[in-house]
């Protein structure tokens, strides 16, 4: 995208898409999830909005925020993919908690401690690939985690009945921002 130039006094436009990879869960995963949201909602009394079940997702390396589809970050994104050569892998999130962030605006989350140490491992083959067609890569703290909602509590950590599912694709997603919609621009399979 060109260089933008905006006049004194005038706020810059925000943005309004945003491109990440992300892992997606199974139906049945979604479900669990979904009850699993139930239980922690109606247990620490959460009034926030519930993230829909067909946006649930791992995030794996976010490609920034921008002021339209930035189609030369999609093309070298999709390259980058389209190199990583990798098998299915399970996947497992055992923990709940709240991450701290803005009051009423704090994640409530899904976590696992062995049970994605195969999302790290393929985060960072993924991050290695960015970096090849020029994309950088985000920070080195990583921490694989499922979003249910935003709420002004804070929920403790605590463990949950485990949520698996066979992980046997990614996603290069588009979010919609402010309008609570992403759109997959392309998958990749993972083979054995």
């Amino acid at each position: 995208m060109p260089e933008q130039f905006f006049l004194p006094g005038f706020d810059a436009p925000h943005p309004t898409d945003r491109l990440f990879f992300a892992l997606t869960p199974t139906p049945d995963a979604a479900a669990g999830i979904a009850r699993q949201r139930g239980l922690l909602r109606d247990m620490y009394e959460l009034k926030g909005r519930s993230i829909g079940v067909g946006r649930l997702h791992v995030t794996l390396n976010f490609l920034g925020d921008y002021l339209g589809l930035p189609e030369g970050i999609v093309a070298a994104a999709i390259k980058a993919a389209a190199s990583v050569k990798a098998a299915p892998f399970d996947v497992e999130f055992d923990r709940a908690m709240s991450f701290h962030g803005r009051p009423r605006n704090r994640p409530l989350v899904l976590l696992g401690d062995d049970g994605v140490a195969a999302v790290t491992a393929f985060q960072q083959t993924l991050g290695r690939a960015l970096q090849k067609v020029g994309i950088a890569a985000a920070s080195v703290h990583y921490t694989p985690h499922v979003t249910l909602l935003y709420d002004n509590r804070l929920v403790p950590a605590g463990t949950i009945e485990p949520i698996r599912w066979r992980v046997s694709e990614f996603v290069l997603m588009h979010s919609l921002l402010g309008r609570t919609r992403h759109v997959p621009l392309a998958r990749w399979s993972l083979l054995s």
